[in-house]
């Protein structure tokens, strides 16, 4: 599964614009030098939370490169790369996360990612991470072991009818989960109500739910609770 990396048609013909995305600022910095070390980036942006790296692929189509933290405030599990694949199709996306599981790091790249490094990999790492993806070929770190032995499974169910989602869609469930209402929907994203009431029709067409109760739980099904290995 994890060869469907190879299917996107990327923006690696010139390293471009980098997004590092994390809310630990000194995390970012140590990535951003990083990154300037392994290529000539025109320029390496940071953002703290999800709705940021949104805004910023969203008014710089040019980002070639993504490196993204799982763990972020604005996040509930994988839905976040969903979304963020979703914003940046033909941008390369690299998971730099603590949370290095095969079970991990396989939902990782079924939901969208082009590679995945561990946190506190070596720079020698990232710079492997980055030659794979450039040519469009998918990174795991060395020792992964594919939880499903390599017989190419389907993507999970939960993460491809997420991935489905436009962005407004996905931002609109996101709240969802959250409880809030379709007045307190509109109000939070500044539209109408009955626009966000279509939205919630199409929604929950696209997850094959009839309520939005069903449709929280297929999100649920994409969190990180679901994807780690169980204790004990």
């Amino acid at each position: 599964m994890i060869e469907k990396a190879q299917d996107r048609t990327l923006c690696t013909d010139r390293p471009g614009t980098a997004l590092v995305v994390d809310d630990h600022p000194l995390f970012c910095d140590a990535l951003t030098l990083t990154l300037q070390s392994i290529a000539d980036f025109d320029e390496i942006r940071t953002a703290g939370t999800l709705e940021k790296a949104l805004d910023v692929v969203t008014r710089e189509p040019e980002v070639g490169l993504i490196v993204l933290d799982l763990n972020l405030p604005d996040v509930n599990g994988l839905d976040g790369l969903v979304r963020l694949r979703n914003a940046a199709p033909r941008a390369a996306i690299l998971i730099a996360s603590s949370m290095a599981e095969n079970r991990m790091i396989s939902h990782a790249m079924k939901a969208g990612a082009n590679g995945f490094v561990p946190k506190h990999s070596q720079r020698s790492v990232f710079r492997r991470a980055f030659e794979a993806v450039s040519a469009g070929q998918p990174f795991v770190p060395d020792g992964y072991i594919d939880p499903k032995g390599g017989e190419g499974a389907e993507p999970d169910d939960a993460l491809a009818r997420l991935a489905s989602l436009t962005n407004q869609q996905a931002r609109i469930l996101h709240l969802i989960c959250e409880g809030k209402l379709n007045k307190q929907i509109a109000f939070d994203l500044s539209i109408a109500e009955t626009t966000v009431k279509a939205h919630v029709t199409a929604i929950m067409r696209k997850l094959g739910v009839h309520s939005r109760t069903q449709a929280v739980l297929v999100a649920q099904e994409a969190r990180f609770t679901n994807v780690l290995p169980s204790e004990g």
